[in-house]
């Protein structure tokens, strides 16, 4: 049975600071925290041996001298152990994010996304995803947004193209890990969405010239999205919703800066905990 390989270590409280940044800079897909009384216990978990070595060696290089732990579990009990720790997540008063053993229990006052966790990155309990989210959810109240068009740049488990569509929005969710499309397409069929929603794998560059979508939304980096930002702007419909995330907290006034230098304005700044997501809009989707 295939495998799934956990990178395992232990940094001082000292040191908690640098590993956010560190963390998602390397492993952008999610990691496991766990805090001790004067430490915490870091977990990131890797499809491949090689990228699992190769993550390994760049946390023995930015701390030298700590133990970094190796463990191999076959994905079967990998998925398994998910249903030890995975609750329900509610986002923006509108969605709520459940594992599929969970889903007879959904809020009836919330629309349910069901997500199977598996490796790609994006569950809910992320505070940049129940950001975005949060942006998403408010376009309920939005007139028209039904039949928009739109682009989920770096899907990952595909939760926040599900959701726009589950609003009534049409579009296209991409990601350079091939390993995440087979879970998006997954999640996008137990959520019924397949119709409205198709994942690829590709980053900006794999859309026809003029191509345009409505809302545009970008759960990655702030080095990605700075560099993607003259990418990424000539597809945004005149007027339309842009949603970015994956910024801490200290990084999302020059993530702003890099799009409002190209004629967008100010966006709005949303901040939880050390994490941010700016909304872009000019005409109020």
């Amino acid at each position: 049975m295939p495998s799934i390989f956990a990178i395992e270590f232990t940094l001082p409280d000292s040191s908690g600071e640098e590993a956010s940044p560190f963390l998602s800079e390397y492993a952008p897909q999610g990691w496991e925290e766990v805090n001790g009384a004067v430490s915490t216990v870091y977990r990131v978990h890797f499809p491949e041996r090689d990228s699992a070595g190769e993550f390994g060696r760049s946390v023995m290089a930015r701390w030298p001298g700590i133990s970094v732990i190796v463990r191999e579990k076959e994905k079967e009990d990998w998925a398994m152990s998910w249903k030890d720790f995975f609750v329900p997540v509610s986002c923006g008063e509108r969605f709520e994010i459940l594992p599929p053993w969970l889903s007879d229990q959904a809020d009836p006052n919330l629309t349910p996304i069901v997500i199977e966790p598996k490796v790609a990155f994006g569950t809910g309990h992320h505070p940049t995803t129940a950001l975005c989210l949060e942006c998403i959810a408010a376009l309920h109240n939005t007139d028209g947004v039904e039949g928009m068009r739109f682009l989920d740049l770096g899907t990952g488990s595909g939760i926040l193209a599900i959701g726009l569509a589950l609003l009534g929005l049409n579009g296209l969710g991409l990601d350079i890990d091939p390993d995440a499309i087979p879970c998006a397409v997954e999640n996008g069929q137990v959520n019924g969405v397949s119709k409205n929603v198709s994942f690829a794998v590709g980053t900006m560059d794999c859309l026809q010239p003029g191509e345009l979508f409505h809302v545009i939304v970008a759960n990655i980096l702030s080095g990605p999205l700075i560099e993607l930002a003259p990418s990424i702007l000539p597809h945004l419909e005149p007027g339309g919703l842009l949603i970015l995330s994956g910024i801490l907290a200290d990084q999302a006034e020059r993530v702003a800066q890099a799009y409002v230098h190209l004629g967008l304005a100010e966006p709005e700044i949303l901040i939880r905990g050390e994490w941010s997501a700016l909304r872009f809009s000019e005409v109020g989707l």
